[in-house]
Formats: structure tokens, C-alpha cells, sequence
């Protein structure tokens, strides 16, 4: 964006439109912190669809009020659903260390992917999932985290570790 091409995006008017979560996590979508950029309002739309995906997986969308989804349940997780958690985790992780918050996002949509399939959605799964979105998008992450059980800020939880078996 360039002022003196006229190409300036108010971020003010994109937070009153999609939320300042979806704003941030757009920034951090859009490649590489090194890399020029062009704005696209469909790529914020993209991500503003992408959290709305993830409340409507985790919450009831059907409920006068704000609660958790009835598929979201305390089950055990199966083989399958771990392995995607934990590989989930391994990348993701390793994708925010080395400052590659745009792979470490594509990540966590495929994981969305997968689970917003699923006909129980454990609680253990979807946890540490929230974890890894707080600080990519921290308030609709603080938000489920509050409906998931959680007691105090993410920001005081431990982040999630991956079991080398399960990926």
C-alpha cells in the first residue's frame, strides 16, 4: 500500500468490518514478513471466513446464546484424530519459531478442515488447537478458550508439545 499510489487501506475500517483478529491474522497470511505484499480485501474475507468456521465448529451457531457446539464433547480422542493434533502441533510450532506465521495459519485451516467433519469433536482436541490460534488471533482464542473449560488467560497456559510417536 502506498499513499502516493492512493492504494491506502483504513485499518480502522477493516476492524469495524471483520474484527481485529481477522485483520491481524490476514497480515500474518500474506507471505513472508520480508516479502512485498499487495492488499486484497478478499484475502481478509478469506480469513474472516476461516475464524468464523472455527466459532462455528467449537459453539452452536444454533443456540440464542453463546455455548459449545453438541458435537464438542469430553470422548476420547481417536488414533487419528491425536495424530492430526500432534502433527498439527509440530509444524505450527515450528512454523511461529521460525516466523512463518503464513504456513503455520495454512496449517491450522487444514486442521479446521479436518475437524469440522468430525461428529464428535473432543475437547482434548479442540484445546490445544485454540492454544496454537491465541497468538495468531487472541480474542476469539481467548473466547473459545473461556467456553472450552478455560479457567485463566492463554497467556498463562503452557503451549502445547507434540509426542514424537503420534507424528
Amino acid at each position: 500500500m502506498s499513499k502516493s499510489r492512493g492504494n491506502v487501506i483504513n485499518p480502522d475500517k477493516v476492524v469495524d468490518d471483520y474484527g481485529a483478529d481477522s485483520l491481524r491474522l490476514y497480515e500474518m497470511f500474506m507471505g513472508p514478513l520480508e516479502a512485498v505484499k499487495p492488499w486484497s480485501m478478499q484475502g481478509v474475507e478469506g480469513v474472516f471466513r476461516f475464524l468464523a468456521r472455527v466459532w462455528r465448529t467449537i459453539t452452536d451457531e444454533k443456540a440464542d446464546d453463546v455455548r459449545l457446539n453438541p458435537a464438542v464433547q469430553d470422548a476420547s480422542p481417536s488414533e487419528p484424530q491425536l495424530r492430526l493434533l500432534h502433527k498439527t502441533i509440530k509444524a505450527v510450532t515450528h512454523d511461529i519459531e521460525t516466523l512463518g506465521f503464513n504456513t503455520a495459519i495454512s496449517r491450522l485451516m487444514e486442521f479446521m478442515n479436518e475437524v469440522s467433519n468430525w461428529n464428535v469433536r473432543p475437547v482434548s482436541i479442540l484445546r490445544p488447537f485454540v492454544l496454537l490460534l491465541s497468538p495468531l488471533a487472541p480474542h476469539v482464542a481467548e473466547e473459545l478458550w473461556s467456553l472450552l473449560g478455560g479457567t485463566q488467560s492463554l497467556a498463562y497456559e503452557p503451549w502445547p508439545t507434540f509426542d514424537p510417536k503420534l507424528v
